[in-house]
């Protein structure tokens, strides 16, 4: 693999690419400008939530799991229950075949659709609800090649289809949900990944656990969790840039920036493959390397407190595809200004990156205080733009 590749696939790209585009906007060369006196009251909302949602600052990180508990309900108990009699590496395989499909499977419900669930009698909308809904998808083993198993596999995952998800996602005239298509694609594609037999021995997403142990032993540092989800699931992402014969996944073509990387999804995964990874013994370190996440809560939080505005205030009542400038934009600036607002924040608490990566300040404060403030200015809590997403971005 080339250094370039190495490089683009790397928190350091990302950080590179957000700053150039930071750069870009001071000078006055993006759809946006900055308001660096909006910068403290912005901060100060975030501290405001973290200690609404976690007064004793027992924080984890924002992750998957966090979606399959709403409603005060823990559904990841229910699951180790059922499989407490297998060892301790196989209970995190089979954790890793959960989260990776169901992550896969979230990137935004729209304002329309919830999911009921039988077991609570309640309703769960957006991020939650895909959560529960995905979890019940997999307890049910929808994802497994005999259709019963408590299992993801390579055939299973490719047998999956937009009419299987639309029944598991009870998705009607009246519920509707975005890009369900777009979900199967990445599903499928998913199960094709697991044909790679080096990363996937068994074919099945937890089995990138032991390609890792394999390499890294039992205690795994954050890049090098977050590349191989990169080089495992690269192959999924449809259409995307290329680069040596290799599908760069959330990278994006700027047209006076050139490439400017995310990788959203995969490092929202790794923060969610952490949590599996503890209870079986396993040791993450460098969890502060990684960059904040570039989906629409916290870039949402950017423009409703005023910290980025539109500089033509009509482009903010268009709707915009993910590989437009303005949302290349956009997500850039939110991981520039994530790191910024992280490193305010740990300050002000007294922590040490260490003590407090991003994905504590993402999962205690910015995330949160995302959807806070929409829903102070939405009734519905929409994001303050309109994205057309293909259910593989956002």
């Amino acid at each position: 693999m080339s250094t370039d590749l190495n490089y683009i696939l790397s928190p350091k790209c990302i950080r590179d690419g957000a700053k150039k585009v930071f750069d870009e906007t001071v000078k006055g060369g993006t759809h946006f400008r900055y308001h660096e006196e909006k910068f403290s009251p912005t901060v100060d909302y975030v501290m405001e939530t973290i200690r609404q949602n976690y007064p004793d600052l027992k924080i984890p990180f924002h992750s998957r799991w966090g979606h399959f508990r709403p409603g005060g309900v823990d559904r990841s108990k229910w699951l180790l229950e059922k499989i407490k009699n297998e060892d301790a590496m196989e209970r995190a395989r089979i954790m890793w075949d959960l989260v990776i499909p169901s992550v896969l499977l979230d990137a935004g419900a729209g304002k329309d659709w919830k999911f009921s669930e039988k077991e609570t009698n309640k309703n769960y909308d957006r991020s939650e609800g895909l959560g529960v809904a995905s979890y019940h998808m997999f307890m049910a083993g929808a994802f497994s090649s005999d259709g019963k198993s408590l299992r993801s596999d390579a055939k299973g995952l490719q047998s999956v289809t937009a009419a299987k998800i639309a029944e598991a996602f009870q998705v009607s005239a009246t519920n509707p949900l975005v890009g369900v298509e777009g979900r199967t694609k990445l599903l499928q594609n998913l199960g094709k990944a697991m044909e790679n037999k080096a990363l996937f021995q068994d074919g099945r997403p937890g089995n990138l656990i032991d390609y890792l142990v394999g390499k890294y032993g039992k205690t795994i540092p954050a890049e090098g969790l977050l590349r191989g989800v990169l080089d495992g699931l690269g192959p999924i992402w449809p259409g995307r840039e290329t680069l040596d014969g290799t599908n760069l996944g959330d990278v994006w073509r700027h047209s006076k920036l050139g490439l400017i990387a995310f990788h959203k999804l995969s490092q929202w995964m790794t923060y969610s493959l952490v949590e599996p990874l503890n209870e079986a013994g396993i040791t993450v370190t460098g969890a502060e390397g990684l960059t904040g996440l570039a989906e629409y809560r916290n870039g949402g939080l950017l423009i409703d407190s005023g910290l980025i505005s539109f500089s033509n205030p009509e482009e903010g009542k268009q709707s915009w595809r993910p590989e437009s400038d303005l949302i290349i934009e956009w997500r850039a600036l939110t991981v520039y200004l994530l790191d910024r607002i992280g490193e305010e924040v740990q300050k002000r608490l007294g922590k040490t990156p260490q003590e407090f990566p991003l994905a504590k300040v993402l999962e205690g404060g910015t995330w949160w205080a995302g959807r806070r403030i929409a829903k102070e200015k939405r009734p519905g809590g929409e994001p303050p733009m309109n994205i057309i997403s293909d259910g593989t971005v956002f």
